[in-house]
């Protein structure tokens, strides 16, 4: 398991929280115990695709910690990316009395986690939440930096707030589900990176293209 913080301090917005890549879920539990967070209630965020692969997995390990752990499912797509969603999430949360202090986690792709954000940011005026992306282009983009909004009608990213996660916990392992398409679909922004900013980083990703293309953990973890 390796870690990368993420902070701004000496304004009135710091913030500061840890990325973390491991192969596995197992240690999501010690991460989240780590915080020490007062949520007695989690609810999981997820999509109809992530759930069917990944949910009961995240629940299990989450279970233990809160007196609490609920799901919300909408279905997969950005169609789904809208204030319709988020509103049904509201319900959910109201009718599942949670509070303040409680938390809600995003599993899944960018869709996801730019949706629960967003819903965590305005819900009772923000509470926590916890960022676990499971596609390439979350994980390298969408669930770091607090960027969160949704869709209105036919404008993109049109409603929207910054609200930091308190913890990006990164399961390689669920990149090894995701279709080939869509896995190298990703492989456009962490390009972007070396060809804009950063030569060396270019070369070490043509050096190891067989291994990321292989979705080694080390090698996904690195790049």
């Amino acid at each position: 398991m390796k870690t990368l913080t993420v902070k701004r301090e000496g304004t009135s917005t710091e913030f500061s929280y840890e990325i973390v890549w491991d192969g596995s879920s197992e240690r999501l539990a010690g991460c989240v115990e780590n915080l020490k967070l007062p949520a007695k209630k989690a609810c999981i965020v997820t999509d109809s695709t992530v759930s069917e692969l990944y949910l009961e997995e995240v629940k299990n390990v989450l279970s233990p910690l809160f007196e609490t752990v609920t799901a919300f499912v909408f279905p997969a797509g950005e169609a789904s990316k809208n204030l319709d969603t988020v509103k049904e999430l509201y319900t959910h949360l109201i009718e599942n009395h949670f509070e303040r202090k409680d938390i809600l986690f995003a599993l899944g792709g960018g869709v996801v986690g730019d949706l629960t954000g967003y819903a965590a940011a305005t819900y009772l005026r923000g509470i926590d939440f916890i960022q676990l992306p499971t596609t390439l282009l979350a994980q390298v983009d969408s669930s770091v930096g607090g960027k969160t909004g949704v869709d209105f009608d036919q404008y993109k990213n049109m409603v929207g707030a910054f609200h930091q996660p308190k913890l990006v916990y990164i399961n390689t392992a669920t990149l090894k589900s995701l279709p080939e398409r869509e896995y190298f679909s990703g492989m456009g922004e962490v390009i972007k990176h070396g060809l804009i900013k950063d030569a060396k980083y270019y070369d070490w990703i043509k050096d190891n293209i067989t291994p990321i293309k292989e979705r080694e953990h080390e090698a996904v973890r690195e790049m």
